[in-house]
């Protein structure tokens, strides 16, 4: 399925470290993953969390790794037009899956999805990645992703905060800094908005700064999968802090290739 990424497409990417890819998912194949959300959210994992805070209005519940015992997720990763738009994206013949993620705000939702980047988040090195951000309900612009164009091109990295709080994993870190003050990423000049309908995917780099607003002012709610691709310069990597999601070692090392059941290669 790669013919649906061009070399336009590619060199956004490159550049910008996000591109929508335009109608590219079957009506049929979101029939299938709203199936899966349902089951998820009818029996949540232990890794699952609920983001808004008591007492407030909505609900922003997420979880991941679940492909394993959800056969639409499963399916949708491995096999099909996800893995080929990963592949056109990244030059690689055979990208390898990491995990998708649930993540629905009902509507209603006062509770945001703080500016962070995904990299400092999980236990894994490389620059060859995508999340492929498929969108189950339209998203517009009132409520959609918002990313800083080139910021994975920063060459920075920045420690992990709560979503619950906003607060930082730990203090300090080396080889990671703070993030910028929120109301300085708010201002940057190379913010871009990128709605998108059903059928629609947003991709972006583990890198890439992003962050989208709650549903209170939407009349609808929105639920997203995202499934996350690495290529050929994945390695094991660890953290001052806990992943997420919170993968056990299984007995790999720092530096080790990501050679194992949990992150199989597509087909």
């Amino acid at each position: 399925m790669q013919q649906h990424v061009t070399q336009e497409h590619v060199q956004l990417y490159e550049r910008d470290g996000v591109v929508v890819l335009r109608n590219v998912l079957s009506s049929e194949l979101i029939e299938e993953l709203g199936a899966g959300v349902r089951a998820n959210m009818s029996s949540p994992s232990a890794w699952a969390n609920e983001y808004t805070p008591s007492g407030s209005g909505g609900r922003f519940f997420d979880d991941y790794v679940n492909w394993q015992t959800i056969p639409a997720f499963h399916r949708a990763a491995l096999t099909g037009v996800l893995p080929g738009l990963a592949a056109g994206l990244l030059g690689v013949a055979r990208p390898r899956f990491f995990h998708e993620h649930v993540l629905v705000k009902e509507a209603g939702t006062v509770t945001p999805t703080p500016w962070h980047h995904d990299d400092p988040y999980y236990g894994v090195d490389g620059v060859e990645n995508v999340s492929l951000w498929v969108p189950l309900d339209p998203v517009p612009a009132s409520i959609a992703l918002r990313c800083i164009r080139g910021s994975h091109r920063w060459g920075k990295r920045f420690i992990p905060r709560k979503f619950v709080n906003q607060e930082a994993y730990i203090t300090n870190a080396q080889g990671f800094e703070h993030l910028p003050d929120p109301e300085l990423l708010e201002n940057d000049p190379n913010i871009g908005l990128f709605p998108a309908e059903v059928g629609d995917v947003v991709a972006f780099h583990f890198r890439t700064l992003h962050s989208a607003p709650g549903t209170e002012h939407h009349n609808a709610g929105r639920r997203v999968v995202s499934f996350r691709y690495v290529g050929d310069d994945a390695r094991w990597a660890q953290r001052p802090w806990t992943t997420s999601p919170p993968f056990p070692d299984n007995g790999l090392n720092p530096g080790d290739l990501l050679d194992e059941a949990r992150f199989p290669l597509t087909n």
